[in-house]
């Protein structure tokens, strides 16, 4: 199990991106929430749908869960 974090503060686009804990492209501290520890990424992005509707999976962390 991984822990992960999303960005509170949305991309460009409108997304709140979604990274496994150690990430090189973590948000700071103070810019992200804990959404807990899962097996893979489908359930991590899935709970922070719950918050920002509009959450993706990192390009580099969570690429299985991430879209264009």
């Amino acid at each position: 199990m991984a822990r992960y974090y999303v960005n509170e503060n949305a991309q460009r686009n409108g997304d709140h991106e979604v990274h496994k804990d150690g990430c090189s492209h973590m948000p700071a501290v103070q810019n992200r929430i804990y959404l807990g520890d899962f097996n893979s990424c489908e359930p991590a992005v899935a709970e922070a749908r719950k918050t920002f509707p509009r959450s993706n999976g990192c390009y580099y962390c969570c690429n299985a869960c991430h879209t264009s």
